[in-house]
């Protein structure tokens, strides 16, 4: 790793490590790690955090013993974290034992963490003084190892036993008298965020407070880390393609389209198909049952797309609404009557809304031919009651399902507008002929 130009004569140095990062993920190959190694040890560290893990896996491969070492070594804590849940539990120990003492206790510490909780996204690299320190002394302490920690917009307050007291701006030390004591700044009013909770409550907190920082502390208030904005921005990102892919109706893909090899992404996006395609032969049988009607009143063939597609994406709305209001913290299981009793409503508008227009568009129709025969109004009644029972039912489908999902620890994304459209398929064609069977009996049917 040294310092110089990549082939396309770019001087490297120019750039910061962000930009580096995405000229480097858009190469393949040997030049990657090529240009890689034209940086300097400082600032491939900084380049390599920004880097995608397929990326930091191939560039780790390719480097000798001791400049992986220096490599993971020099990397913040929450970032070798992220890099490190990625690998095989064995890669994980030989890489961990390439570590100093320190560093491999932190690692193993963060690792120790469960899985998307908040202590697999904090760092250790952070202020903390005393509240009997003088704003000098501060100071002086961050001139020393401010340098090492990941922001100092913040810096934090313990006792003796390393319990948080408080959180303070650096302006406000800035701006006091130097024999001033950080007792005399503190007010005790600080917001953590507790190590074991889901990295979701963080990004609610982030979201709450506005803040670029947030201290973690365990069960007794000693603090252990902090969460940083860049951290939760890209959990946040992570979390939004994780949710659009699934509602599309895939499974969440763990790296970048281009980088997701063939057949795994054949899985992914195969298994959600046969899913829906079982799904959808279940359409199939519903019509098969209902084919002596079908042979009488071949009219009401016409209409199946229509009735079907219109429960289908009602139910996909109201599925997307609700995901969506779900993972904002818009909405809570507590409240899920009134969920249900918006979307009966709504079903019922929206179902009378479009069943007006089908109804008008039989009468328009049946006044200029006769392609819907003597008894076009009780056809356009059977479309107007239909359509009013399919997409109540679709709205009702697409937003209840969500919330069962939820309050069984299940991701409510799963309840993707596919996989609901084909829920409300079968069960509006089933919707759609009782109406007909009912209203058509005598003269249709």
């Amino acid at each position: 790793m040294q310092n110089s130009q990549h082939s396309d004569g770019i001087q490297v140095k120019t750039l910061d490590a962000i930009e580096i990062a995405d000229i480097i993920t858009q190469t393949y190959g040997d030049k990657q790690l090529a240009m890689f190694n034209q940086l300097s040890k400082d600032l491939a560290i900084k380049v390599f955090e920004y880097l995608p893990f397929p990326n930091q896996e191939l560039i780790l491969r390719s480097l000798e013993t001791e400049e992986v070492k220096y490599l993971l070594n020099g990397m913040s804590p929450d970032d070798r974290t992220a890099f490190f849940e990625s690998l095989p539990p064995q890669t994980i120990k030989d890489y961990l034992k390439l570590l100093p003492p320190q560093e491999r206790s932190i690692a193993a510490s963060l690792l120790g963490y469960p899985k998307d909780s908040i202590g697999r996204l904090m760092t250790t690299d952070y202020i903390a003084v005393k509240i009997d320190w003088s704003v000098e002394q501060v100071l002086e302490y961050i001139r020393k190892f401010g340098r090492d920690s990941e922001t100092v917009s913040f810096i934090y307050v313990v006792n003796e036993e390393y319990q948080l007291i408080d959180d303070i701006r650096i302006r406000e030390f800035l701006f006091a008298p130097l024999n001033a004591k950080v007792r005399d700044l503190a007010d005790s009013k600080f917001v953590a965020l507790s190590v074991n909770e889901s990295d979701e409550e963080s990004v609610k907190e982030f979201s709450k407070y506005e803040r670029s920082a947030l201290p973690v502390v365990d069960e007794e208030g000693k603090l252990l880390g902090i969460v940083t904005f860049d951290d939760v921005l890209d959990l946040i990102n992570q979390e939004i393609t994780e949710d659009i892919q699934k509602i599309g109706g895939t499974a969440a893909l763990e790296y970048p389209y281009l980088q997701v090899p063939f057949f795994e992404l054949m899985r992914k996006r195969g298994g959600w198909l046969v899913v829906l395609f079982l799904g959808e032969m279940l359409t199939a049988t519903a019509m098969g049952y209902f084919e002596a009607e079908i042979s009488k009143a071949t009219v009401l063939a016409l209409f199946i797309p229509l009735i079907i597609s219109s429960g289908g994406n009602s139910g996909s709305q109201a599925s997307t609404l609700i995901i969506r209001a779900l993972a904002v913290g818009d909405v809570y299981l507590k409240d899920w009557w009134k969920i249900i009793h918006r979307e009966i409503f709504s079903g019922l508008f929206l179902g009378s809304l479009l069943g007006s227009i089908g109804f008008l568009q039989i009468s328009v129709w049946s006044t200029f031919t006769t392609i819907y025969g003597p008894h076009w109004f009780l056809l356009a009644t059977t479309i107007f009651i239909s359509l009013i029972g399919v997409i109540l039912w679709g709205t009702l489908a697409g937003s209840v399902l969500p919330l069962i999902l939820k309050r069984y620890n299940f991701d409510p994304a799963v309840a993707s507008a596919p996989l609901v459209a084909t829920m409300v398929d079968v069960t509006g064609i089933i919707i759609y002929f009782i109406t007909a069977m009912i209203i058509l009996q005598g003269t249709l049917l």
